[in-house]
């Protein structure tokens, strides 16, 4: 599989603090990858530097062999990355349907949309498929939080993306909440969808990943598969603790 994302020696530096410094990692396609770490240690600063969201102070992004480095937000999105947010933004007075009909307006999402039978039809086809058929008329503000979630992955997934960021898609759901959106996430991964994936819930995240990346204090201190992390020193001290070591073996 070639590579579809490298980011080479990010840094972000919000004045003296060094948010994120000098992080490198590839990203294959059809890869799902874990981003894991203490509170601050970086991880949402990363995806809003591949996002546009920030600029950073120094190092490279390539998405599909282009620089996307200064671009805006919605730029990106057309490119073919979306993201999720850990907490849901959606537009709360409008309808379920009509948050997705929205992302179906990129650039992207439109011209698929015109393709595969008009973006009506496809706002209701991504509903169908995070489990929201029938609630096609709520308004967002009146939405559970699990289902919160299950719309903000719809809204992301409507703007056709290639790369698919996740962050803390389990934060705040119950256990059968997770269950019900694991297997989404699962499915994404063997349809081909690249995906990232931060959240701190790490016996749910390793059943998703092959592959985990560990921040602490903004830098990278290791790169591999879950078992690999569990034997790592620098991961137990800076995050798992001793008895954490099960939670990424299961």
């Amino acid at each position: 599989m070639g590579t579809i994302l490298e980011v080479h020696d990010l840094t972000k530096y919000f004045g003296g603090l060094g948010a994120v410094r000098n992080v490198s990692f590839t990203l294959h396609q059809g890869e799902t990858l874990g981003i894991i770490g203490p509170n601050g240690a970086g991880k949402t600063t990363i995806f809003n530097l591949l996002t546009g969201f920030l600029k950073p102070s120094r190092g490279m992004i390539t998405f599909r062999g282009e620089s996307i480095v200064g671009l805006k937000p919605w730029t990106i999105v057309n490119k073919g990355i979306a993201r999720t947010f850990q907490i849901v933004r959606p537009f709360h007075q409008l309808t379920t349907f009509e948050n997705v009909t929205i992302s179906c307006l990129s650039q992207t999402g439109a011209s698929k949309g015109r393709k595969d039978g008009g973006v009506e039809e496809k706002s209701g086809k991504f509903l169908e498929s995070v489990g929201l058929s029938g609630k096609e008329g709520m308004l967002a503000k009146d939405l559970s939080h699990g289902d919160l979630k299950r719309l903000e992955l719809a809204r992301a997934l409507a703007t056709e993306p290639e790369l698919l960021l996740l962050d803390e898609p389990f934060a705040g759901l119950g256990l059968q909440e997770i269950y019900s959106l694991s297997p989404l996430i699962q499915k994404l991964s063997q349809e081909g969808h690249s995906i990232i994936i931060i959240e701190h819930k790490l016996r749910e995240l390793m059943k998703l990943v092959k592959r985990v990346i560990t921040l602490n204090f903004g830098e990278k201190i290791a790169d591999g598969t879950p078992e690999e992390l569990s034997r790592d020193e620098k991961v137990i001290q800076a995050y798992l603790g001793k008895g954490g070591q099960t939670l990424v073996t299961v």
